[in-house]
């Protein structure tokens, strides 16, 4: 379903119901399951990479996702990006210098990046306490993201990465292109490439077993 994008009521026949596929995703989703296998794989490429298990940058972006039809007893509100013009839900995620991801939150895309940022960095919950450094774009800028983040996270210094203003047509920002290149990675999936989880944290889920899969694939073939 990830790799293909398929419904649940498509996938093969020589698995199992699709009930029964739902059931396992939901109760991994549930109790955490989905979040301890990503957490061990972190670890395990970060010292493939002979890198310190917990690292001490990271890299913050978000990405507009539109939203299909949706139809079902449940589904969390959607939000309407101003800036790019998007009607669906927002992608906010936390990565390393060498585009692992760390963490990630999904809510409506009416939420701007400076919220969103907090409700990100407000969530880790102490996971990464070596974190020094955070590299962000211009939307995170301002006084409201900075005092947040010193409250939540007093050692974090933040640092935005600019476009110059004399730069002409495309150019490569430092740390900026590093989550970019993360998201390109995830859209791969093509489950992905639209918001059509109907539960948010569905969305979120799948957001991990694409970073999972992601990671697999390293551990597998170094």
């Amino acid at each position: 379903m990830l790799s293909t994008g398929c419904q649940w009521r498509s996938v093969p026949k020589d698995l199992p119901a699709k009930s029964t596929l739902y059931d396992y995703l939901a109760r991994w989703r549930d109790d955490d399951t989905l979040t301890a296998i990503h957490h061990a794989l972190y670890v395990q490429c970060r010292e493939a990479m002979q890198r310190e298990p917990s690292p001490t940058a990271c890299v913050i972006d978000s990405q507009s996702v539109k939203s299909p039809e949706k139809g079902g007893r449940t589904i969390d509100p959607n939000g309407y990006d101003a800036g790019k013009k998007i009607k669906g839900k927002k992608r906010h995620i936390l990565v390393d210098t060498v585009g692992l991801l760390i963490h990630a939150s999904v809510h409506p895309a009416d939420i701007q990046d400076r919220d969103g940022g907090i409700l990100l960095i407000s969530t880790l919950f102490g996971q990464f306490p070596f974190l020094r450094k955070l590299f962000a774009d211009g939307g995170y800028q301002g006084p409201q993201f900075e005092q947040a983040i010193a409250l939540l996270c007093p050692q974090l210094d933040v640092e935005i990465v600019k476009r110059s203003d004399t730069a002409g047509g495309f150019q490569v920002l430092p740390r900026r292109w590093v989550v970019e290149r993360t998201f390109a990675w995830l859209n791969r999936c093509r489950r992905l490439c639209k918001d059509f989880e109907n539960l948010t944290r569905n969305a979120l889920a799948f957001i991990r077993l694409a970073s999972i899969r992601l990671m697999l694939r390293r551990v597998c073939n170094p």
